[in-house]
């Protein structure tokens, strides 16, 4: 270890300074939990619903990073803590190093590079937890020859099967939005030339092992360089990069630091997950070409704003990790396994040392004021990915969970054996819940579960028999994992049906279509089509063939659907995966909106509105509604026309000077500046006077 552990890292963590900074300022001392007895837990009440399925669980679904400059890479201790931690995948060599990194030399021209961390002494460390490694190859300072070069040494020579290589690391982060922390000697620093290298390492790489997998490094959706368009730019840099270097790719790298000024903020921010991921697919769709149904993704960092080696942390890890693979993420990665000391301060009653790494690196502020624990003590996300490892295990089906309790999050999980894993997050410091567990398509066994927990302070999670799957009591700020049994084994249920798709979406229609399900103990008799509705199943309709239009839906709107097989017994099987899909605006209507996104600056922008009567009679005196699709979207300022917001619905009606619009055509303009603090969804449908109006 070098001396001066963080000074070391050439700005490889731009966001770990940020966190340190805020924080310092937002001084992070958590109310601590009072003297007094403790209050009577709250009553909240979690809805499990089985057969509302989502993604299913990779292999390569639990991850962490590594990086060259941690002494520790590689050491026994360190694999066996990872592996039984159940790490899945490892990440090198680390971060914004990868930048700046030789494979064949093991050099890192202006950074620290530590004793025996090469590639070779890092694939033993994958190798011996039984994990698989992602590789990032250098595009900032290296080539396309130097990366296929990596790729023959790895796969040809030693034979390691690497398949995932990511080209680059943070490359939006050099310079051509405004802020340079990663290296790229490239004197074209646009996304143009970030995507064209992505093609020719591509093709250079899958020359030596077709078989590879290559990621591109895309902007996380609500995260800066979201929404800016460079000088020169033909769009953002996802848009850019997808439209040129899609057929290329066969995944995505978002990274995810969505930082907070207190614990309670910074854990609100899984609720923004789903939302990152729609848009995220709605680009891949959009840009990246014909087939791009194909490209996964990945978030290869990620780490909480606040309490990053306290519960804090590890409740976010908890929740984050669990959100985004039952988005169908196929590899979550942790920043990091070891960090260093940051700022110190005191976070719902225990010291946390502004650490971002799971592991403790053992070191002290300046002067050694304040120190660590010793080398390799596990902090606390540490011990909630240990929680992860018994929470999801590949193959496992994710299975919608949720509750109105603001401060509890639900996640769940339907094995192959029938067992059911249900994880209850407390968010809440001070006080307990007693929660009331209700369950749909799944009947758990009498007596008392297994239940995994980890509270505030504890060393380790601990297993115990306690409750009943109707009925836990959870402590303030903790993970509970309820592992249940079904009341009996199902024989002879029919297979689930494959992967559904949309075919014609309209404003209130949509045709999906399934491969057909495998029958069990007796005949097929029907397919029964779900709307998620949270985690109720709300039927839209039923039919013996593989495809059914569903009616009655509303214009504008999200839609997630699953498919169930019944055979003539009445068995039902699992669900289909999810297809989710967005209805249009009417395709005639007497009024036309186009809502433009002018000018964005990352978490504002100027927003326009046309509106135009496409109608017979004239309108004199208008009224325009719509719903923002997140809570963190507002109005901020408005022009012609007077705009309120109440909520997530927003109201404008004209001024003196445009209330008139005349027949067949007549039209208006206005503006307002918009802002949000998450992923910017923009709203798609629109009301004129009450008319549901054309998009255009």
């Amino acid at each position: 270890m070098p001396p001066d552990w963080t000074a070391m890292q050439i700005g490889f963590r731009r966001r770990a300074v940020m966190g340190a900074a805020v924080l310092l300022a937002a001084g992070l001392s958590a109310a601590l939990p009072g003297a007094a007895a403790a209050a009577d837990p709250v009553a909240t009440t979690v809805t499990v619903n089985a057969r509302a399925g989502l993604a299913t669980v990779p292999n390569t679904a639990l991850g962490v990073n590594d990086a060259i400059w941690d002494a520790e890479l590689g050491t026994t201790a360190v694999s066996d803590l990872l592996g039984a931690a159940g790490v899945q995948m490892l990440r090198y060599p680390g971060g914004s190093y990868a930048d700046i990194y030789h494979w064949r030399d093991h050099t890192a021209p202006g950074g620290y590079v530590a004793p025996n961390t090469d590639f070779d002494t890092f694939m033993a460390s994958v190798r011996r937890i039984n994990a698989q490694p992602m590789i990032i190859a250098n595009y900032g300072t290296g080539t396309a020859e130097e990366a296929a070069d990596w790729v023959r040494y790895a796969n040809v020579t030693k034979g390691y099967g690497a398949k995932y290589w990511t080209i680059g690391n943070e490359n939006y982060g050099n310079g051509h939005y405004g802020s340079a922390w990663e290296a790229d000697n490239h004197p074209d620093k646009s996304p143009r030339a970030y995507a064209e290298g992505v093609v020719a390492f591509a093709t250079a790489m899958k020359a030596v092992d077709p078989t590879i997998k290559i990621g591109a490094v895309l902007t996380t959706p609500g995260n800066w360089p979201d929404g800016l368009v460079g000088s020169g730019d033909a769009g953002t840099w996802n848009q850019v990069v997808l439209s040129i270097a899609g057929p290329s790719i066969d995944f995505v790298d978002l990274h995810w630091y969505p930082g907070g000024g207190t614990a309670a903020e910074a854990l609100s921010k899984t609720a923004q997950i789903d939302d990152i991921m729609y848009l995220t697919r709605e680009q891949l769709a959009r840009y990246a070409g014909a087939g791009a149904g194909r490209i996964k993704v990945s978030f290869t960092e990620l780490n909480v704003g606040v309490g990053q080696n306290t519960q804090p942390g590890a409740l976010f890890l908890a929740d984050a990790y669990s959100s985004m693979l039952a988005n169908g993420v196929f590899t979550v990665q942790w920043w990091n396994v070891h960090n260093g000391i940051g700022t110190v301060s005191t976070v719902a009653g225990q010291t946390d040392y502004g650490d971002f790494g799971l592991l403790s690196s053992g070191g002290c502020q300046t002067g050694g004021t304040v120190c660590e624990p010793p080398m390799n003590t596990p902090f606390a996300p540490y011990h909630a990915l240990s929680v992860m490892k018994s929470f999801v295990r590949p193959g496992d089906q994710l299975v919608r969970a949720g509750t109105a309790d603001p401060l509890v999050s639900a996640h769940a999980a339907r094995r192959p054996n029938g067992d059911l894993a249900v994880l209850l997050i407390n968010k809440d410091p001070d006080n307990a819940r007693a929660v009331t567990l209700q369950y749909s398509g799944y009947s758990p066994a009498a007596g008392a579960p297994t239940v995994v927990s980890f509270g505030n302070g504890d060393a380790a999670p601990s297993t115990a028999s306690t409750g009943t799957a109707g009925a836990q009591t959870i402590a303030p700020y903790s993970l509970t994992l309820l592992v249940l049994h079904p009341t009996s084994a199902t024989t002879g249920a029919p297979g689930a049906p494959g992967q559904p798709s949309t075919g014609a979406v309209g404003a209130s229609t949509a045709t999906i279509t399934w491969p057909a399900a495998t029958a069990g103990g007796s005949p097929i008799a029907k397919y029964e089509v779900y709307r998620q509705n949270g985690a109720i199943s709300e039927q839209l309709g039923e039919t013996p063939g593989t495809s059914l239009q569903v009616h009655n839906l509303t214009p504008g709107t999200r839609y997630t659907v699953n498919v169930i097989t019944r055979d003539t017994a009445g068995r039902v099987s699992w669900s289909s995966p999810p297809l989710t899909f967005t209805t249009t605006s009417p395709a005639t209507s007497t009024c036309t909106v186009k809502f433009t996104d002018v000018n964005d600056w990352g978490n504002g922008y100027v927003g326009n509105i046309d509106i135009t009567n496409t109608g017979a009679a004239p309108i004199n005196g208008w009224t325009l509604t719509f719903t923002w699709p997140t809570p963190w979207q507002t109005v901020n300022g408005s022009w012609n026309g007077n705009w309120t917001q109440t909520g997530r619905d927003v109201k404008i009606t004209n001024i003196d000077t445009n209330g008139t619009l005349p027949a067949a055509g007549g039209m208006t303009s206005t503006g307002f500046v918009g802002g949000y603090n998450g992923p910017n969804v923009l709203p798609t449908a629109f009301r004129l006077n009450g008319t549901v109006c054309t998009v255009a």
